[in-house]
């Protein structure tokens, strides 16, 4: 804002001293045309006959509708007008006086709010006047020419005033678009920082679960040091799947650190995605039978995708086993993978409770679980945001959608 201000009112100021040195430029020009103009010159003769000392000219030309000229003796006295304007006799003798006493050639002077730009030239000449007794002369040092420029400063003020109105204008709409670009640029970092903070907290939180675990069957071994092995194997089991737990957590998180960081530069390569659809629900057969789900599916043939085929399987396995865990009793799942344009379409749409409208922006969210009654299930949220790392890696997009009370559906597209 300080730079654009700067700029701006840089801007203002050059335009104006331009448009200000223009007009006095073009009114000094002006100006100094009159003054050699022969009609100025008129014969140096005044009559005594009336009691001004002013001479009115007949037809006034455009040229001098706004000017008049002063003849000047010694002492810087008044000798006569040569006028085209109708003022009062003290003008002459004020704009006299003002120009005499500046000891400038030429300058701008201001009379009852009117300004005038004067010149002087110097004179070696006599007035002649004529009257009742007789004719006398009057040596004449210098002529004084004056024009009204007070329209050319009304011009310059009402720029002056409109460049002041518009800058404000501007400071304040430019403010308001770079306080909405810079908001816009930065909630991409604040977010982010926020959930880099809750992602920390929530890994915290996550291992210190099974570190409390492993730590108290520990104490539970050293309680009983005489014991067996084999008397102490079932505090070992529960060390073992603590840590296996564990392992697995930091795999998913490193996985996830290394996403975040464009360190995945894993080169996609075309594979046949139907293979490896097809050997996810061959192993998942068993788990499906067991809860009595009814598993349909709908899969096209060599349908040729890219990416990696062991994290495109990942992705598979995951979805599934989301839908076997969140699907109702008796419920069905439906697995489809199509060709749609130039995306190959994989789906899985499980019956069930579904998912709340609030929640599904947050679905692909680090550790977020809908019901926070299953953190313990032996998962940590990571699932799906594992799902849509790997998903965007080989460019592409995975979302879901749900009718509450019926169903869930998970896509995602690949290339």
């Amino acid at each position: 804002m300080t730079i654009i201000t700067i700029v701006m009112i840089s801007a203002f100021a050059i335009i104006y001293m331009i448009t200000y040195s223009n007009i006095q430029n073009e009114n000094q020009i002006k100006l100094t045309n009159i003054a050699v103009s022969p009609i100025m010159m008129n014969s140096l003769v005044k009559s005594d006959d009336s009691n001004t000392s002013r001479v009115f000219v007949g037809k006034i030309p455009n040229d001098y509708a706004s000017t008049f000229s002063v003849l000047v003796g010694e002492d810087n006295q008044l000798l006569n007008v040569h006028s085209y304007l109708d003022l009062p006799e003290g003008i002459y003798a004020q704009a006299t006086q003002l120009a005499t006493a500046s000891n400038k050639e030429s300058a701008v002077i201001s009379i009852d709010g009117q300004r005038w730009l004067f010149k002087i030239n110097a004179m070696n000449a006599n007035l002649i006047i004529r009257g009742k007794s007789g004719v006398t002369q009057a040596p004449v040092l210098e002529q004084i020419y004056f024009m009204d420029v007070t329209e050319s400063y009304n011009i310059l003020s009402q720029l002056l005033l409109t460049f002041g109105a518009i800058s404000i204008v501007m400071l304040f709409v430019i403010f308001g678009i770079s306080l909405f670009f810079a908001r816009r640029a930065i909630r991409p970092v604040e977010v982010a920082y926020e959930k880099q903070k809750q992602f920390i907290a929530d890994a915290s939180h996550e291992l210190k679960t099974p570190i409390a675990v492993i730590h108290a069957n520990a104490e539970a071994l050293y309680a009983n040091k005489t014991a067996t092995v084999e008397s102490q194997q079932k505090w070992l089991d529960y060390i073992t799947a603590e840590t296996d737990r564990m392992g697995k957590l930091v795999s998913d998180l490193l996985y996830l650190a290394k996403t975040d960081s464009e360190a995945v530069n894993r080169e996609l390569a075309p594979f046949n995605i139907c293979h490896v659809v097809t050997d996810v629900l061959l192993a998942m057969e068993a788990v499906v039978f067991e809860k009595g789900i009814t598993l349909s599916q709908n899969i096209e043939p060599d349908l040729i995708a890219n990416g990696v085929p062991d994290k495109i399987k990942q992705v598979v396995i995951i979805l599934l086993d989301n839908a076997v865990k969140y699907v109702n009793e008796n419920g069905s799942i439906n697995v489809t993978l199509r060709k749609s344009r130039n995306h190959i379409l994989f789906s899985v749409k499980n019956t069930g409770r579904g998912i709340p409208k609030e929640s599904l922006p947050k679905l692909f969210d680090r550790f977020y679980r809908i019901d926070p009654s299953r953190a313990h299930d032996g998962g940590y949220g990571l699932g799906l945001s594992i799902a849509k790392a790997i998903i965007e890696n080989a460019g592409g997009k995975i979302y879901a959608s749900s009718v509450e009370g019926e169903s869930t559906t998970f896509v995602f597209e690949l290339n």
